[in-house]
C-alpha cells in the first residue's frame, strides 16, 4: 500500500513538472473571439463650454443670472458675444471676474467685431483671462483674391492681439465650404493664414450642412483648429439653416469627432444652439449639457 501510494506522489511530482516545461503557446492566453466585449476604457469631456448666443433673449433680460443658471448645468466654460451691452456685457472687469469666480467658471473667448475698437476690446478680454477674441463672421466674398485679402487682415488681427496675450481666430459659416473658382474658400483663408497669428473654430454643423466632411477637413489642417461650435443637424438635404437640433437627436457622430480632433489639437468644445424645435433656450442648454456630460468617446 506504501508502494503504491508512494507512485501516486512520483507521479503527481512529474506531472507538475511536466507543466513547468510546457510550450509558451499552451499557456497563452485565449484569443478574443468575434463577439466578445470590448473592454476598451472611454473618456468623457472633463469640461465644455456654451456660446451665450444660444441663450441671447435671457442673456439680454439678466446676464448675471443666466451665466448661473448655465453654471448650473454643467457648463465650465463661456463663449461670449457682443449682444449691445459690449464684450462683458456691461460689467466692470473685476464683477465679471468675480462672477467667473463664484460659479466656478472661465470665460474662454468672445465673438467680436475684430474689425472696430480691437485694442479696447483686447484690452478688456485680456483683464478676465480670454484667451480668444473670435470674428464670427466676414460674409461671402465676391473673389478669391478677395479671401486672400481677408486672410491678410487675419494675421494682421493675429499679431495686434498677441500683445495683449491673446489668440485671434475665424469662426466659419457655410459659404466658405462651398466651391468658388475651383477652390474651396476655406481653404484659402487656412493656407494664407500664419499658424502662430491665427486659429480656427469649426462650426461643425455648418461643415456638415456645406456637404463638407469635417472630419476629413480636421485631418487635412492638424492643429490649426483649436476651438468647435457643436450643435446637431437633422438628416436630410433641406434648408441648411433650418436643420439644427439637439445634441444626439441629430445625425453628426460627435463622439467619433470629439475623440479625433482631441487628438489633432482641439481644445475647446462649445455648444451653439441657434433653432429650437421645442423648448425654450434654457431648457435646450440644459439638455445639450445632460448629454454631453454622459457622452463617452
Amino acid at each position: 500500500m506504501k508502494n503504491q501510494r508512494r507512485k501516486f506522489i512520483q507521479m503527481g511530482a512529474m506531472l507538475g513538472m511536466g507543466a513547468a516545461f510546457m510550450p509558451l503557446q499552451f499557456c497563452a492566453a485565449p484569443k478574443k473571439k468575434e463577439g466578445d466585449l470590448d473592454e476598451t476604457v472611454k473618456s468623457t469631456l472633463s469640461a465644455f463650454g456654451i456660446q451665450l448666443y444660444s441663450v441671447k433673449e435671457d442673456m439680454a433680460v439678466d446676464a448675471q443670472a443666466t451665466m448661473r443658471s448655465l453654471a448650473g448645468f454643467g457648463y465650465k466654460q463661456f463663449e461670449g458675444f457682443d449682444g449691445g451691452k459690449g464684450i462683458l456685457w456691461g460689467m466692470q472687469p473685476a464683477e465679471f471676474k468675480s462672477l467667473l469666480s463664484e460659479t466656478g467658471t472661465t470665460m474662454v473667448a468672445s465673438h467680436a467685431n475684430v474689425f472696430e475698437n480691437l485694442e479696447a476690446q483686447a484690452a478688456q478680454a485680456a483683464e478676465v483671462g480670454m484667451k480668444y477674441l473670435i470674428c464670427p463672421w466676414i460674409g461671402p466674398q465676391k473673389s478669391l483674391d478677395d479671401y486672400k485679402k481677408k486672410a491678410n487682415e487675419f494675421n494682421q488681427i493675429g499679431e495686434k492681439l498677441k500683445s495683449f496675450g491673446l489668440r485671434f481666430a475665424y469662426h466659419n459659416h457655410d459659404y466658405t465650404f462651398v466651391n468658388q473658382e475651383g477652390s474651396i474658400p476655406q481653404d484659402i483663408l487656412m493656407d494664407n493664414t500664419d499658424p502662430e497669428l491665427v486659429d480656427f473654430e469649426m462650426d461643425i454643423y455648418w461643415v456638415h450642412v456645406a456637404n463638407a466632411k469635417p472630419a476629413e477637413y480636421l485631418a487635412k489642417y492638424p492643429g490649426r483648429f483649436r476651438l468647435c461650435h457643436l450643435k446637431d443637424a437633422e438628416s436630410g438635404t433641406g434648408d441648411p439653416h433650418q436643420r439644427g437640433v439637439l445634441l444626439g437627436a441629430g445625425e453628426i457622430p460627435y463622439a467619433d469627432l470629439i475623440k479625433q480632433s482631441k487628438a489633432i489639437g482641439m481644445e475647446y468644445f462649445i455648444v451653439e444652439q441657434e433653432r429650437f424645435p421645442s423648448g425654450t433656450p434654457m431648457e435646450a442648454a440644459e439638455t445639450n449639457a445632460k448629454y454631453l456630460s454622459a457622452l463617452e468617446y
